[in-house]
């Protein structure tokens, strides 16, 4: 067992003054049992905690740490901008460069605006499309998660054609009414939730890859299914890209699946792990943003010097680098293939989703394609197995409903001991 006395303590301390004792709820390890883990410091492929302890990290900040962590690049580019002050609240150099050069990587990105987060870019692309449409509609799926603005914290209502109903106390009626829910994969939902509300729904927004109900991928024939009706119905198409974003290709998921959105929202990586977002898409849709167009948005912090010296540096990395991509996809293959292995010679019950270097391990025979599937998985089992790796020196998402991410720094002694332990665990589950 894990010596984690100093955790506990800072854990008793925190809860005196954050609400859980965590800033964001997945941390608090409720899904999973137990405490959380404070960590000290990170490098390469491990973290370590207040006790020292050390792990190989398969969240990797949920997902922008590509190159692991402490990368020397990145860390001189920090170094070099936080000589000229931290935040200027004005236009920099830097802002011009790094929107250069994701209009150069992202195929459907024409202009993009710099925010501070994953949530406002995803609040603001929304608003962007009702301005552009003049409708107030949109229709999400259940289980992709974009952020914790009210207009996607809303859970199904008695049929998929009904409005929505708020899931968390805070969001009005009044909100959930325009948000339409749908089963992801299920394009005929979609189409029968166009049909009940003509010439009102301004936006379909989606993870192209869904990564908050575990790693999801789409079937075949959806995204380019969505792409259709929206032109047919002059809906905007928003692909949440957050995750999936310099991730799974250098264009994103978009460039990988050949499917390109009218507006792309994206995070965590282009500020290289620093807090930033954007969001970016047609020119004729931008240009509806102030001071531009009419729909108001605006941030003192975005475009932040320091996030995005950090970002330009990663993303001007990546873009010349094409062998990370697929060393990364070798080292996540080699891991799911040890796994897999595992778990049929123990003859457990499983399925693994994975796509270039996003993956998650489900405790269940069913295909995983929506999120009633990935609810029926067997997560009591789940929390058993996170824990003992966890043990074992191993860094899982604290959720059966969370991807696991696969950085470069990850070489063969962090995958042989990864697929080792993972074969001690399972054992134990049986």
């Amino acid at each position: 067992m894990l010596n984690n006395s100093r955790s506990q303590v800072l854990f008793n301390q925190a809860k005196q003054y954050i609400p859980g004792g965590v800033n964001s709820p997945v941390r608090a390890f409720k899904a999973v049992g137990g405490d959380p883990l404070f960590i000290k410091r990170a490098s390469g492929a491990y973290l370590y905690d207040e006790d020292d302890n050390g792990f190989i990290d398969f969240i990797n900040s949920w997902g922008p740490m590509i190159l692991g962590h402490g990368n020397e690049l990145i860390e001189a580019a920090v170094t070099e901008a936080v000589k000229s002050s931290l935040s200027f609240g004005a236009p920099t150099k830097k802002e011009v460069d790094i929107a250069e050069l994701i209009t150069h990587m992202v195929p459907s990105i024409d202009k993009i605006r710099m925010v501070n987060s994953g949530t406002e870019a995803t609040m603001s692309a929304i608003r962007v499309a009702r301005g552009y449409t003049g409708r107030d509609k949109i229709i999400k799926f259940e289980g992709c998660y974009h952020g914790h603005g009210d207009s996607f914290l809303i859970a199904a209502g008695s049929g998929a054609i009904t409005m929505g109903s708020p899931d968390s106390p805070g969001v009005t009626k009044g909100t959930a009414k325009d948000t339409l829910l749908a089963p992801f994969n299920d394009l005929d939902k979609v189409k029968d939730l166009v049909t009940a509300n003509p010439d009102q729904i301004a936006s379909i927004i989606l993870e192209p890859v869904a990564g908050n109900m575990g790693c999801v991928l789409p079937e075949p024939g959806f995204l380019q299914g969505l792409r259709d009706v929206c032109d047919q119905q002059g809906i905007v198409l928003i692909f949440d890209e957050v995750m999936t974003g310099f991730r799974l290709a250098k264009g994103g998921a978009q460039e990988l699946y050949g499917v390109m959105p009218d507006i792309t929202t994206l995070g965590k990586i282009i500020g290289g792990g620093m807090p930033v977002g954007a969001y970016g898409g047609k020119e004729e849709i931008m240009n509806y943003v102030s001071p531009e167009g009419p729909v108001y948005q605006a941030g003192t912090l975005s475009g932040n010097p320091i996030a995005m010296a950090a970002g330009y540096t990663m993303l001007s990395y990546l873009n010349e680098h094409d062998e990370v991509y697929q060393q990364i996809e070798r080292s996540t293959q080699k891991i799911v293939e040890g796994i897999k292995k595992n778990l049929e010679l123990l003859g457990l019950n499983h399925t693994i989703n994975q796509v270039g270097s996003m993956f998650s391990l489900f405790f269940s025979s069913e295909r995983i394609v929506d999120f009633e599937h990935a609810k029926n998985c067997d997560t009591e089992k789940f929390g058993r197995y996170f824990k003992a790796m966890l043990d074992r020196g191993v860094y899982l998402a604290p959720s059966q409903f969370e991807t696991l991410f696969v950085s470069s720094a990850i070489g063969e002694d962090e995958i042989n001991k990864t697929v080792d332990s993972n074969y001690e665990v399972l054992k134990l589950l049986m």
